[in-house]
């Protein structure tokens, strides 16, 4: 790979790459605003500005989006006539969890067993050094052959749709022949893959009642309802025996027809424990891109330490469920809402809250951008063929860019392949992966524009 001008200069360029990732990395750039500072979000979105000022693109702003949070643009203008591609990324990032549970602190970028850790080092700052990288090695090598937007997101992970909203207030903005996301990942690191399918995904907050305050178990205990109890009751009925979603009216027997994931490839990248089932029927690939999931994301209710021999009198869980293409995002919430409320038992008092929407997604990969990104990973992965595979996470903004604007076509690629283990402690990025993705990206926009790789 490295006897191509474009390679050998992505591969020169990745020491600092690896200095910036660490700058952009030590913001903690969570864009929960209740739990880490806002100005930590706000300097990362200003880091991202000053780089693509300091690579000449115009028009760079700060975007104010409804959500309280704030977007990065740029527009690199190419030659004139050219086509333009819309990049995409993220620099919000999903909050470290348990720092104690971390090898090396999760906002410090260190390098461990030729992989980079840290938090957002792969989902999705990592992102953006790798459209910075490709960028500057076609600068490199006679220019950047098209007109490139950028679009950072500061808020994707929270799924409160502040992007989405101003693009769809601002409808010119982000329009585009071909828009690359950044935010995918390679179905295994050293095999090329472009995401095709994303699940959907709606946040649910229930809430149980069932007592005018706490009562003294030993004295109330048995006659009492645990408004606890009622909530564990609701949150099995989400799922059957085998494990498989269950929500009332809502289709889970959908099947995948690409790429399949081996059973025990998956207990391996998904790190299940010794003796311990996947749940679900059907193939791996069936149960994680073509059907809905449900995950309980917490729950309100006392710690085991400081605990008192208490009936509880109220209880929450936040509920997630991920719903699959061809599925929509708003009628299954409903579902999901109807079906808590008849499940509840007891006659308690139940309440549901959405507080978060994004529809699922599903590429044309006939459309001649998905041919340009094949050529250009066979070149950035000498002897491997693109794969095309789904992913279960969900990037609402990829339904709204292809409702404002249906002619353009979207790839999703990235560096959240399974090691990288996004979204958990000790989240790392494979340095080759960027490397490669990286001239992989540059290529693309050199084949797109109709010059040779």
């Amino acid at each position: 790979m490295s006897s191509n001008p474009v390679a050998a200069t992505v591969a020169s360029l990745m020491p600092r790459a690896k200095e910036e990732l660490t700058e952009l990395v030590a913001f903690k750039s969570v864009a929960d605003f209740g739990q880490f500072a806002r100005e930590e979000s706000e300097g990362a979105a200003r880091w991202i500005a000053a780089a693509l000022t300091a690579e000449g693109f115009q028009d760079v702003a700060l975007l104010d989006t409804p959500d309280g949070t704030q977007s990065v643009y740029g527009y690199l203008p190419g030659p004139e006539g050219a086509k333009t591609v819309l990049l995409y990324a993220h620099y919000d990032v999903q909050p470290p969890l348990d720092e104690a549970g971390w090898t090396t602190p999760p906002f410090e970028l260190t390098e461990r067993d030729g992989r980079w850790y840290g938090r957002g080092a792969a989902d999705c700052k990592g992102g953006v050094i790798m459209h910075l990288l490709a960028l500057r090695a076609l600068k490199a090598d006679g220019g950047v052959p098209v007109n490139v937007k950028v679009i950072v997101e500061g808020s994707e992970e929270q799924g409160t749709g502040g992007l989405e909203r101003y693009a769809e207030e601002h409808p010119d903005l982000l329009t585009a022949d071909t828009v690359v996301i950044g935010d995918a990942g390679n179905f295994r690191a050293g095999l090329p893959t472009v995401t095709t399918t994303l699940r959907g995904m709606t946040l649910v907050r229930v809430r149980v009642d069932t007592l005018e305050g706490n009562l003294h178990s030993g004295q109330f205990g048995g006659a009492a309802p645990d408004a606890l109890a009622a909530l564990v009751r609701v949150l099995d009925s989400l799922r059957a025996e085998d494990g498989s979603t269950t929500v009332d009216g809502l289709n889970g027997d959908s099947a995948w027809q690409g790429i399949q994931y081996e059973d025990e490839q998956f207990r391996k990248d998904a790190k299940v424990l010794d003796g311990v089932e996947l749940i679900g029927s059907g193939t791996v690939a069936d149960r994680i891109w073509a059907r809905p999931a449900v995950t309980v994301l917490g729950i309100d209710c006392p710690p085991v330490v400081g605990a008192t021999p208490s009936v509880q009198a109220s209880a929450r869980a936040l509920v997630s469920l991920r719903v699959p293409p061809g599925v929509d995002a708003a009628q299954a919430t409903e579902l999901l809402r109807a079906h808590i409320e008849s499940h509840t038992p007891w006659g308690a008092r139940v309440t549901t809250e959405q507080i978060g929407q994004g529809q699922a997604f599903r590429a044309d990969p006939a459309s001649p951008a998905y041919q340009a990104m094949a050529d250009a990973m066979a070149v950035a992965y000498p002897g491997q063929e693109m794969q095309y595979a789904g992913q279960g996470g969900s990037i609402p903004l990829c339904n709204t860019l292809a409702a404002l604007y249906p002619k353009a076509e979207i790839l999703l690629i990235g560096l959240s392949e399974p090691e990288a283990q996004i979204h958990a402690v000790n989240e790392s990025v494979s340095p080759d992966e960027l490397e490669r993705l990286s001239v992989a990206e540059a290529l693309f926009l050199r084949n797109y524009a109709g010059g040779a790789a």
